[in-house]
């Protein structure tokens, strides 16, 4: 805990031209989330126009900014979200034409079965209900 705090307290970057698109993504993500809960906050108490509908929200709006930049320059989380975009450098994308074809498989799969589903579903309603049960 002792690090994680001290961590909170620099200003520098960690590897900084190592997994950039992943470590911005992450911090906008976070910032967002604060940023949210922060108008939230803000949103939910009544305007009195006092230092608690205005203050609170905004020092925590700006702590959890603070916090969303350093959060993705720690050593550990950095090294994880570098090993993250290297990973997804390795990922062969497929074409446009390759995509809209497994859509359309998919698709047409998913309505086969509701399909099939149906029939089933169908059937044993006829079934059961000529006999009686239902």
């Amino acid at each position: 805990m002792a690090e994680f705090v001290q961590e909170l307290f620099q200003a520098g970057l960690y590897k900084r031209s190592q997994g950039r698109i992943a470590r911005q993504a992450t911090a906008v993500a976070v910032a967002l989330a604060v940023a949210l809960g922060a108008w939230r906050l803000y949103d939910i108490w009544t305007d009195d126009g006092d230092l608690k509908h205005y203050g609170i929200p905004t020092v925590l709006l700006f702590a959890g900014m603070w916090i969303s930049y350093r959060l993705v320059n720690m050593p550990t989380f950095a090294n994880f979200l570098i090993s993250v975009e290297a990973e997804m450098n390795k990922v062969s994308w497929p074409s446009r034409g390759e995509l809209a074809r497994s859509v359309l498989v998919v698709i047409f799969t998913i309505f086969f079965l509701a399909a099939v589903l149906f029939g089933f579903d169908f059937l044993w309603q006829t079934l059961l209900g000529a006999l009686g049960v239902l």
